[in-house]
């Protein structure tokens, strides 16, 4: 698992644009490493940081965003189907020649479109949370997306995007994952 390291850890807002800023840097590792070893170890820790953010902001983010503005489910589910549909692009990302270049191709398209989505993210979702709730709220949802991702799977799971399904199906997939990433390590 890549660090995840990020400077804000008592607002969950400042901590998740801090995990979007870092994953458009680690695009950019993964867009420009020097062969294919690097860009496949670059590609696997952005990967498994997009799983772990996008099912914590399942869990903990849009049902908050639900409960808390109005217009909170539109919202929410706007989100849900763009992560839904970045899933399924980084399940095919996985199975392409990671030397190729029909690889750099789809994964520019694939930054493009979750830079997207985090920006959708940040307007629609965070500013409505930072308006809405107190410091404290923040604090302590920065506190349940770090726990959250603590135990999210590690790969992308399409058909799994509510906190329902991520609650009763994450720790199973959780464990495979972990677990496949660590024989996959130690195979290489």
């Amino acid at each position: 698992m890549p660090e995840t390291f990020v400077q804000s850890t008592d607002d969950v807002v400042a901590f998740l644009k801090d995990q979007h800023n870092l994953i458009r840097d680690m695009f950019d590792d993964v867009i420009h490493a020097s062969d294919p070893k690097a860009r496949e170890k670059a590609f696997t820790e952005l990967r498994q940081l997009l799983a772990v953010h996008e099912t914590a902001e399942e869990m903990v983010v849009h049902p908050r965003i639900r409960r808390e503005v109005d217009e909170g489910d539109d919202i929410a589910e706007a989100l849900l189907a763009e992560e839904h549909a970045s899933k399924e692009k980084l399940v095919a990302l996985e199975n392409l020649d990671i030397a190729s270049d029909e690889f750099l191709r789809e994964l520019t398209e694939f930054r493009d479109t979750v830079l997207a989505h985090a920006e959708h993210e940040e307007i629609e979702e965070f500013t409505k949370l930072s308006r809405e709730l107190g410091a404290d709220d923040l604090k302590r949802m920065a506190g349940a997306v770090q726990a959250a991702e603590a135990i999210a799977p590690t790969r992308p799971h399409p058909g799994v995007e509510s906190a329902t399904l991520n609650f009763a199906v994450g720790p199973f997939a959780s464990m495979l994952d972990r677990a496949r990433d660590v024989i996959g390590a130690a195979l290489k």
